[in-house]
C-alpha cells in the first residue's frame, strides 16, 4: 500500500480557538490535510478537504462561518487538483473514509459519485441535527445522493490489517481516525480533528471547538497508547507537521 499526502485548503483561525489562552488577536494558518491510500483492492481517500469554490467564494460556499474559519488558499488547491497531480481523478476513488462532516474535511464529497463512503452513525446524526450548522455542518456538503454507508464498530477495512477504522469521538461525536500499516514506512494514525494540532495532544490542551470535552481527553489517552505502539500520529491541521510530510507524487510505502 502507498499513502499520498493531498492538500485539501488552507485555513487561517484564531489561535485561542485552539488554545484558550492565546491571545484573541493572534491567528494561525491551518493545512487541511486528505491521505490517498493506493491499496491493491481499491484506492482509498481518507476526507475530502474544502469545496473548490471556497477559494474563491468563501461567503457563498459557507456564509458566515469564513469569518471564523476564513479560507486562505490559492485556487487549484484542493484534492481534486491533488489527485489529477498523481494521475488519478474522483472516479478513481474506490471508497471514501469521512472523518467527520464538518466542512473542511467533507467539501468536495459531491465528487466522488462511483465511490462508497464510510461514515459513523454518530455523526450521521448530528449532521441531521436542526442544529447542525451552528455546529459546523453544512448539508450542502454531505447531503448527496452517494453511497453513504454507516459504520458502528471499528472495522479492518480489506480484512489484512492495512486500514483499521477507529472511533475518536470529542470534536465531534463520531470523528473516525485509521490507523495504518505500511510494510517499509511503518504505523500511521490518521487522527484528523481528534488532534488538530500537536501541541492540544502534548499539554493536554482541549480546544474550544471540542463537542465533549472529557471525552476528548479519554479520546487523547487511546491516541497515547497507539503512538506507544510506534504509530505515528498525523494530525488534522498542525502547520509544522505538514511542512515536515512528503506530499504529493512522493509518497509513503
Amino acid at each position: 500500500m502507498k499513502m499520498h499526502f493531498l492538500s485539501g485548503g488552507r485555513l487561517r483561525m484564531r489561535k485561542s480557538i485552539y488554545f484558550p489562552d492565546a491571545d484573541r488577536a493572534e491567528t494561525i494558518e491551518l493545512p487541511v490535510s486528505c491521505v490517498l491510500l493506493r491499496h491493491p483492492k481499491g484506492n482509498v481517500l481518507f476526507d475530502t478537504g474544502c469545496h473548490p469554490e471556497v477559494a474563491t467564494d468563501p461567503d457563498g460556499q459557507w456564509g458566515g462561518m469564513a469569518r471564523v474559519m476564513t479560507p486562505i488558499m490559492p485556487v487549484g488547491d484542493n484534492v481534486l487538483e491533488g489527485l489529477k497531480a498523481v494521475g488519478l481523478t474522483a472516479d478513481d476513488i474506490d471508497v471514501v473514509i469521512c472523518s467527520h462532516f464538518h466542512t473542511d474535511h467533507c467539501g468536495c464529497n459531491q465528487f466522488f459519485r462511483k465511490a462508497r463512503f464510510l461514515v459513523r452513525k454518530e455523526e450521521l446524526e448530528v449532521a441531521k441535527a436542526p442544529s447542525a450548522a451552528e455546529a459546523g455542518y453544512l448539508r450542502a456538503d454531505w447531503d448527496h445522493p452517494l453511497n453513504y454507508q454507516v459504520v458502528s464498530d471499528d472495522i479492518d477495512l480489506f480484512g489484512d490489517g492495512a486500514i483499521r477504522l477507529a472511533h475518536l469521538p470529542g470534536h465531534t461525536p463520531g470523528l473516525m481516525g485509521a490507523l495504518l500499516t505500511l510494510r517499509h514506512s511503518g504505523r500511521f494514525l490518521l487522527a484528523s480533528d481528534a488532534v488538530g494540532i500537536r501541541g492540544n495532544l502534548d499539554a493536554d490542551i482541549v480546544p474550544k471547538n471540542t463537542w465533549n470535552k472529557d471525552v476528548c481527553r479519554e479520546t487523547f489517552q487511546r491516541i497515547r497508547q497507539i503512538e506507544a505502539q510506534r504509530a505515528t500520529v498525523i494530525c488534522g491541521h498542525d502547520a509544522v507537521q505538514w511542512q515536515s510530510l512528503r506530499k504529493g507524487a512522493d509518497c509513503y510505502d
